[in-house]
């Protein structure tokens, strides 16, 4: 829901908000666009500050005076992404809401360059990303929380019905087969997790009891 990212992070690129004026916004827009451009042609290992400074036509005493090192702007160019107004489908269905969530994922997973799996990747590297990584999923999902209670309030679901677990079921074999296992893009995957995780849904899959022991 990277941008599009994390979980429902992740599915566009994350990437600075646009802001009104000022020189200290345009050079962190040109900073951070800069950064995302470095990590997906050079990855992680490639991302230096130099690097950057010099793409975004900034010095780079000011990148090390603002963002101190890699792990500083990888933190800034997550948290940025948590700024914008993005919502996840609004369709009648829980299917069809989760279907359109996971195709942005998928479509972000697979975009070329990889920008959303390299940042996943660099959350693993660096303690920073992996913090501001953290943030963003929990952004993303808290955000997708309104699918499940859609679908509660139009009686889709039973009462009682958890939305973080059933938001990660949905998503989560896009991030298993796409990152995981580097399976080829799926145009059906998308759906087929959507379809999975909502019939397990309004069959009580996530409403938090726990099934009845056998006789």
């Amino acid at each position: 829901m990277t941008s599009k990212t994390s979980g429902p992070e992740t599915a566009r690129p994350p990437g600075p908000r646009p802001r009104p004026g000022g020189r200290t916004a345009r050079t962190r827009r040109q900073v951070l666009d800069a950064v995302l451009a470095e990590l997906g042609e050079h990855g992680y290992d490639g991302l230096t500050v130099e690097a950057v400074a010099a793409r975004a036509g900034v010095h780079r005493t000011t990148v090390y005076r603002r963002w101190r090192d890699v792990g500083g702007l990888l933190a800034d160019v997550l948290d940025a992404a948590g700024t914008d107004d993005w919502g996840p489908p609004d369709t009648g269905s829980l299917e069809d809401d989760l279907a359109g969530l996971n195709e942005e994922i998928h479509d972000a997973l697979t975009a070329r360059p990889p920008v959303v799996p390299a940042l996943i990747a660099a959350s693993f590297r660096s303690p920073q990303a992996a913090e501001a990584q953290r943030r963003l999923w929990d952004d993303r999902y808290a955000r997708c929380e309104v699918v499940v209670e859609r679908a509660l309030a139009r009686g889709d679901l039973p009462p009682g019905t958890e939305a973080r677990p059933l938001l990660v079921a949905a998503t989560a074999p896009l991030y298993h087969q796409l990152l995981l296992l580097g399976t080829a893009p799926d145009p059906l995957l998308a759906r087929r997790a959507a379809r999975a995780t909502a019939l397990a849904a309004a069959a009580g899959a996530f409403t938090g009891r726990q099934p009845a022991a056998d006789s």
